[in-house]
């Protein structure tokens, strides 16, 4: 009986064109364009510039910023209330003011200090800017601590140096960071849709009616909607996989029978949801409303975007029912750390929780009727 059951699924599947295709044009927008729109590291940042002590140190502080492919001049304002006009007027983010005597103090070894005002309309982007504005003055200070042998601003001598190394992602590339996420999102919006319309589309044309005066089991009939999906799932994480190597360079540094396994858990979980959403709709419509406002919630509380340790505490809480916050967890694990199975049990274990109870679940909700 399933082999028959399996026939008719691949054969609608086959006739569908538009699936194939989507099958195709749907990793190549989530992997190799996403990322570029996903994208938050902070770049081409207008700076504008106060000079109060127009010498040469001040300008070589001013000359080191603009230096940054993280800045670009784009004011110099001789007081501060212009500086701020320009901010109002969106031709600055961030204002560098250099007050008088700068030079003069730095000569005398007294602390010299600077400024930074940033436009926090846009939070990420004050915060990270002046960051990295910060980082370059003190990167400046360093310099002039060497060329005056080792005496620093303040005048006295730094106990340390600070070296910066940066495991499992050096270049901080935040596209090696994104696209194991963005293979997720991908997993479940394939699987999760195709299967939610599946049972639905079969609703509104009539055909569930032959299936349920068959004598197949409901068990039977969610079987053979589900391992159709399961083909369809590995189809979409290979070409997703290969995109991202073709187009950014990256692989998995660990195993890849281990994201195999765990895919293959996950996808189960993402069909085993369609099926629960398409057997409580009554229309296609209806349906779709259903499955994007659960995928909405499962992105923003899945750790794919903000990391769920900056969440409240009860927030943290809620995520623990959330399937994408452990595949993505184990995604980015083996392809930035090349984590072994042994060290992803507690993922293995809440994913195959998953499977049980939302396979369960889709059986129990098919009301086979006639």
């Amino acid at each position: 009986m399933l082999k028959y059951l399996l026939e008719k699924e691949f054969k609608q599947i086959l006739r569908n064109t538009f699936l194939s295709k989507l099958i195709i044009v749907l990793p190549l927008m989530t992997i190799v364009v996403f990322p570029y729109v996903t994208n938050q590291e902070v770049r081409d940042v207008k700076l504008g510039v106060v000079d109060n002590d127009s010498s040469p140190l001040s300008r070589r502080l001013v000359e080191k910023s603009t230096a940054s492919s993280y800045f670009r001049l784009t004011d110099v304002s001789p007081s501060y209330s212009e500086a701020l006009r320009a901010v109002e007027a969106g031709t600055a983010d961030l204002i560098l003011e250099i007050p008088r005597g700068f030079e003069r103090d730095l000569m005398r070894g007294e602390a010299g200090q600077v400024m930074i005002s940033a436009n926090s309309v846009n939070g990420i982007r004050g915060g990270l800017g002046s960051q990295y504005l910060s980082s370059i003055v003190a990167d400046y200070g360093n310099d002039l601590r060497e060329e005056t042998g080792g005496m620093g601003i303040s005048g006295e001598t730094p106990a340390f140096r600070v070296e910066m190394a940066y495991r499992f992602n050096p270049t901080l590339d935040y596209k090696v960071f994104m696209i194991p996420g963005l293979i997720v999102v991908l997993l479940t919006l394939l699987c999760c849709a195709f299967t939610a319309l599946n049972i639905v589309s079969e609703k509104e044309a009539g055909t569930i009616e032959q299936i349920n005066v068959t004598p197949v089991s409901k068990r039977l009939f969610i079987l053979s909607k589900l391992m159709p999906n399961w083909i369809i799932g590995f189809l979409a994480l290979a070409f997703g996989m290969v995109f991202a190597w073709l187009v950014h360079g990256i692989v998995p540094e660990g195993s890849l029978l281990t994201i195999l396994l765990f895919s293959a858990l996950y996808i189960l979980v993402a069909s085993g949801m369609g099926m629960v959403i398409s057997n409580y709709s009554d229309t296609m419509q209806q349906a779709m409303f259903v499955m994007f406002f659960f995928m909405i919630i499962m992105m923003l509380t899945g750790g794919l975007f903000t990391p769920i340790d900056s969440m409240p505490d009860w927030m943290q809480w809620c995520t623990a029912v959330n399937p994408l916050r452990y595949f993505t967890q184990v995604m980015r694990l083996v392809y930035l750390k090349g984590s072994a199975f042994i060290e992803m049990l507690p993922e293995f274990f809440w994913l195959c929780g998953f499977v049980l109870v939302m396979n369960i679940w889709a059986v129990r909700s098919y009301k086979k009727s006639s």
